[in-house]
């Protein structure tokens, strides 16, 4: 039986009281109007499943093994089933057998609240993790934690972030530092964290400092121990980021790339499973194509700049929007007026680039999700290797439970009855102003 403390479900009261008045009196939760939103039909089943009701069994035979593969930040319109500019045969296969959805939405547009409710089925207000900076707490029910206790044996490989860059009191993360450079700790700890009875992660996109983690012990294992050379330092030598990040070749060699790691260790799991004769849920969670944008050769010359169609700003076209939409056009913009003195959020900087830069970093851009693509490729055939009585479903891009859970303009990609693949679990425009949707 999954045990679940009550901490979770008193912090619904509170988390109610501050966030969700407004809900209740209008019923935007989805339940009655005036009702609670933790007294919903679908919140009362959940909570009955925890608490150890048991359900009907469920036959072998039944029990489908769930993959589900998410990239971070991919742009709707680059999958080669849409844009002939960019080659992706794995996800194209994924969209040719079965279905893709043309519109998804996410409830929070950031990395922790989306993946959150992904992974609990629950919006931010009720799960908790309502921003960067704050973090899903473990006693939070989640569907890893409800296939284990259903007998799946569950794995998280590649990113989570469930957990703060900055450790404080009240929101404690194991994500950050020094903690990602401790790889004693990291050689020691692989869960259960979240429901997930085997953890392989790591926090860094690109050269970032904060690289280390699970990525880092099997860099190490591997024999590429000079790996702190291709990253930035913790603390941070800016003389060094500036030189990483000068070019959009890295050279880290590709067989060490956090991608491949990622589509290794997801083999290894699929693996793991198939050995021990039982069904498996894993999330196989890409860190790409986020910024910076930044590939191994051949990825990162694999397209030409020239052939990149940046989107232009249409006039007006943030006449409707609130204010700092408009702002990210300046090229100095002040945000002190909206956000107060402080005047920081994501994204709230200019977003004025050089054409001719941007059609760089789109085509390094393209090349990572090539990059990713093939691993998938890899991943989906050893599925198709190991598969347990041919049932299987693997899913991609940010991740989904509750399928309202993805970002603007992604897709769920279902391929046949047993197959689901899922994009980013919050937008990505890539410079893709003035096209409300994906032409070819």
């Amino acid at each position: 039986m999954l045990q679940i403390g009550r901490s979770f479900w008193a912090r619904q009261g509170a988390v109610q009281k501050t966030m969700g008045r407004r809900q209740e009196s209008q019923g935007l939760h989805g339940g009655r109007p005036g009702s609670s939103p933790y007294k919903t039909p679908a919140t009362q089943a959940l909570r009955r499943r925890v608490a150890g009701v048991q359900e009907a069994p469920v036959k072998e035979r039944q029990r489908p093994n769930i993959l589900l593969i998410t990239s971070d930040q991919q742009h709707a319109g680059t999958l080669g089933a849409v844009n002939p500019r960019i080659r992706t045969p794995a996800l194209d296969r994924l969209c040719r057998e079965g279905v893709r959805f043309d519109r998804a939405y996410c409830p929070n547009p950031t990395c922790t609240p989306s993946r959150a409710s992904i992974l609990t089925g629950m919006y931010p207000s009720q799960h908790g993790a309502w921003s960067l900076g704050t973090r899903l707490f473990e006693d939070v029910p989640t569907i890893s934690g409800l296939l284990g206790a259903a007998g799946y044996q569950t794995s998280l490989v590649g990113k989570a972030h469930f957990q703060p860059l900055a450790s404080q009191p009240g929101m404690e993360s194991i994500e950050c530092q020094p903690t990602l450079r401790d790889l004693a700790f990291w050689r020691g700890f692989h869960g259960p964290w979240y429901g997930f009875d085997r953890v392989e992660t790591a926090r860094m996109h690109g050269c970032e400092s904060h690289a280390g983690g699970h990525y880092a012990v099997w860099m190490e294992d591997q024999g590429f121990t000079q790996w702190r050379d291709y990253f930035e330092d913790w603390p941070p030598d800016p003389e060094k980021r500036r030189r990483l990040l000068s070019r959009r070749t890295w050279d880290l060699p590709e067989e060490f790339h956090y991608t491949r790691w990622t589509g290794e260790r997801t083999i290894a799991q699929i693996e793991r499973a198939a050995a021990a004769g039982r069904p498996f849920f894993c999330w196989s969670s890409f860190h790409d194509p986020h910024p910076p944008y930044l590939a191994p050769k051949p990825w990162s010359e694999m397209y030409d700049p020239a052939d990149m169609q940046p989107g232009t700003l249409h006039a007006g076209e943030h006449a409707a929007n609130p204010p700092h939409f408009a702002l990210t056009q300046e090229k100095k913009p002040d945000f002190r007026a909206v956000f107060g003195d402080d005047g920081h959020l994501h994204g709230a900087r200019s977003h004025l680039h050089d054409e001719a830069e941007l059609r760089k970093d789109m085509a390094c851009y393209y090349g990572m999700i090539s990059f990713m693509d093939r691993e998938i490729g890899r991943i989906l055939e050893s599925h198709h290797q190991t598969r347990r009585g041919g049932q299987k479903i693997a899913t991609g891009r940010r991740p989904v439970w509750n399928l309202s859970s993805l970002g603007p303009g992604q897709r769920l990609l279902k391929p046949r009855p047993h197959i689901a693949r899922i994009r980013a679990p919050h937008g990505e425009h890539v410079a893709q102003h003035g096209r409300p949707r994906i032409v070819p």
